[in-house]
């Protein structure tokens, strides 16, 4: 009877998270958004994200309980005027990543003038304020000229011990990943960063784990064509050494259907099921990015390993 009872407790569940996935749309919300994160509070969940053009002054933030129903926020920081340095490009705010700390916090890495910036919170929405009592960069284009300083991610271990992985290439080659330990102030380096670029990497790192083993995601490819794509690696330690995961790369574009250059990724579970939330590019009749956010589910085998993504079939939205 105890067999049947938990035959039939997995078969509801199994139920209630298909029913979830078959109400998430493609795509997620109307507009044209990329590199979303997703962070969890009282079962409310914010969505952080690039605005397209190519970003924008600030961040694009969505409320939502469901991933069906949206609110529309705006924060006061970042934005490219209070994110600005010596060192800083013309490059706008791109790719937030946002954790909730061991202190309750709220902690954001955002991407702006191709400097890495960190910002704290109260609360989801703010008010926010740059984390460094000088409002300079987190990681300024100069300390690692060989590296794009964009993209950064943070991951909190099960121990509580946060990390940070950021970096990219320049013209579309050669990306480099950088990782190091954060102190408890979720800013100051422990130690010195070190480069873990995994096999096929360029690009929008972010580190989840599973059965004990550490799964550095990333993009590969060009972000301006249907080359982007999400690969994954493996390591025994949150530095690697890293090896090319089993079934990689999990998500990339399948022709002849609306899921082009699918990259810039982040994990999150919602309703017991881990989703992965991305963006795609939308054609245009030039090579201009305009892109636009998706979700679906993410699964793994019986090792830990991730099985490749299949997307969410199109349906019209009313």
């Amino acid at each position: 009877m105890r067999k049947i009872s938990y035959s039939l407790l997995f078969l509801l569940i199994l139920s209630l998270q298909l029913k979830a996935q078959k109400k998430i749309n493609h795509p997620l919300l109307p507009g044209y958004f990329a590199d979303p994160t997703v962070v969890e509070n009282k079962g409310r969940y914010f969505i952080y994200s690039t605005i397209d053009p190519w970003g924008a002054k600030e961040l694009a933030v969505f409320e939502t309980r469901d991933f069906i129903n949206f609110t529309r926020h705006y924060l006061n920081w970042p934005t490219k005027e209070l994110c600005t340095s010596p060192t800083s490009n013309t490059s706008m705010v791109w790719a937030p990543s946002v954790v909730i700390g061991k202190d309750n916090k709220f902690y954001m890495y955002v991407s702006v003038g191709s400097e890495v910036w960190a910002g704290v919170s109260n609360a989801p929405l703010g008010p926010w304020k740059n984390i460094k009592s000088d409002n300079s960069p987190l990681i300024s284009a100069k300390d690692f000229p060989e590296v794009h300083n964009i993209d950064a991610d943070c991951f909190i271990d099960d121990d509580g011990q946060a990390y940070l992985y950021w970096g990219s290439g320049f013209n579309w080659a050669n990306g480099k990943c950088m990782a190091v330990k954060l102190k408890a102030d979720m800013h100051t380096f422990l130690g010195t960063p070190v480069e873990v670029t995994p096999p096929n990497y360029f690009e929008g790192p972010h580190m989840i784990k599973r059965n004990g083993r550490y799964l550095l995601m990333f993009s590969e490819g060009k972000a301006i064509d249907e080359t982007y794509r999400v690969g994954y690696s493996i390591g025994e330690t949150p530095f690697g050494p890293f090896k090319k995961g089993i079934n990689s790369p999990i998500l990339a574009t399948i022709q002849n259907t609306k899921t082009i250059g699918p990259g810039h990724h982040s994990v999150l579970k919602f309703k017991g099921q881990d989703y992965i939330i991305y963006h795609r590019i939308v054609p245009q009749k030039e090579k201009y990015v305009l892109r636009e956010l998706c979700m679906d589910s993410l699964k793994y085998d019986m090792q830990g390993n991730i099985i490749k993504v299949i997307p969410k079939k199109e349906t019209n939205r009313k």
